[in-house]
């Protein structure tokens, strides 16, 4: 790709057009001049996209990325690994929270297929929270 559209960026990054015009809004991809009433992206514009995604994946918020981007440009990577190391610690306890939950629910699924009489332990464990 060497230029492209918003809809070849788009394409090329996975992500649809309102979502390239969202993240300009945010600042977190440059809105290029238009040259004879189109815009063009460059590669420099796909990259950025694809990081932006990527570190959506890591579960970075869209205000970290716009943060994680600024350290970039400023070559800041004590800051960078310091926004990481945060993210790694909020991972951990969504993992724990998930664990958590996958042996309650592992043990109501048990009692469901014991074949006790009543109401199955799962739909009753629903209704009661």
């Amino acid at each position: 790709m060497k230029t492209s559209t918003i809809g070849g960026l788009a394409l090329a990054g996975g992500v649809g057009v309102e979502t390239v015009r969202y993240y300009q809004r945010r600042g977190l991809l440059p809105t290029p001049a238009a040259a004879d009433g189109v815009r063009r992206y460059a590669m420099e514009d796909l990259r950025r996209l694809r990081f932006i995604r990527s570190a959506q994946g890591a579960g970075f918020t869209l205000d970290q990325i716009g943060d994680l981007l600024a350290l970039d440009a400023a070559d800041d990577r004590a800051r960078a690994r310091d926004l990481a190391r945060q993210r790694i610690v909020a991972l951990e306890a969504r993992i724990a929270e998930l664990k958590t939950a996958r042996n309650a629910l592992s043990r109501l699924a048990d009692a469901c297929a014991s074949g006790g009489s009543g109401p199955c332990p799962i739909l009753s464990a629903f209704e009661d929270a």
